[in-house]
């Protein structure tokens, strides 16, 4: 009797969440693929279409394959500038030093802030033409560049800003960086390997599996990326940092095409897919355990 009640007891200790997740995830994931095969606007109820918003969207939407272009680009220079980043402050976070952990909590506030208009409203002021970066480059007699109003620089910038917001990614690679073996650094010291090369041949393999992490969750969060262009730029100048995210945005609830927008969050949705699995797929040449075996 008493094991029935302690099993009840964990149902309804769950039941909030499992209520949360059909409302707020699983029925608005099967209402979206429902919708993409409708002309809904919300103003009146949806009207069954088929395949038509599929085919609008890859044969008359020009806007379409911009965002696409735009949001593949913004995820090949963000998210290996944030692993790379994020894996060089670990180490430096990793270092033995009295008041680490302050340094640790001060690396990581960015992540904390997150994508607040606040943080997009200093980044304007970071790069406007007169902004601080343009005037510490002037001591060098470099520039001025127009940071956001140039298509060639403006997407470059705001890759930038999730670059900056690395602290996730360096938390979970101090928290691998702590289970390296000092043994292996001691054995490679005593056979003459220095830092560069221990680095490379103790560190690296070791984070394989976290770089593998981030890269899967870093890619994911990129493509979806909306805040940054739309609190920043909004998809300017010219389209240059129209990513998907903000396509989204603007079909669902600026002109209301709500059937359309689902339609592009399932392109999404594949997309994403497809690199997770290209991801996934290519790890098994390249991600080493603990174990010394590789992925199979």
């Amino acid at each position: 009797m008493r094991l029935r009640y302690n099993k009840n007891a964990g149902y309804l200790y769950i039941l909030p969440w499992v209520i949360g997740f059909l409302l707020f995830q699983l029925y608005p994931f099967f209402m979206s693929l429902y919708y993409s095969f409708t002309d809904f606007t919300m103003a009146r109820p949806p009207r069954y279409v088929g395949l038509r918003n599929y085919v609008d969207m890859f044969t008359r939407d020009r806007n379409f394959y911009q965002s696409v272009r735009v949001t593949i680009i913004y995820s090949i220079i963000g998210v290996p500038l944030k692993i790379v980043f994020a894996l060089l402050v670990a180490v430096l976070m990793n270092m033995r030093i009295k008041g680490i952990n302050v340094f640790r909590t001060i690396y990581y506030l960015p992540s904390i802030l997150g994508s607040s208009v606040a943080i997009a409203i200093l980044w304007r002021f970071l790069f406007n033409r007169e902004g601080v970066v343009n005037n510490a480059l002037a001591f060098l007699s470099i520039g001025p560049f127009d940071w956001l109003g140039s298509a060639n620089w403006a997407l470059f910038t705001i890759s930038l800003l999730t670059v900056w917001q690395f602290g996730s990614s360096m938390v979970i690679f101090l928290a691998g960086l702590k289970q390296v073996p000092n043994e292996l650094y001691e054995a490679a010291r005593v056979d003459g390997a220095g830092r560069i090369r221990s680095f490379f041949t103790i560190t690296i393999p070791f984070l394989t599996p976290m770089i593998l992490f981030n890269l899967i969750m870093q890619t994911i969060l990129s493509l979806q990326q909306f805040a940054s262009a739309y609190n920043i730029t909004g998809g300017g100048p010219m389209k240059a940092t129209y990513l998907y995210g903000l396509m989204l945005y603007e079909n669902g609830f600026k002109f209301f095409r709500m059937g359309y927008a689902s339609a592009q969050s399932w392109i999404l949705f594949m997309i994403i897919i497809f690199f997770t699995l290209t991801v996934l797929r290519s790890s098994r040449y390249w991600v080493h355990y603990e174990d010394g075996g590789e992925e199979k």
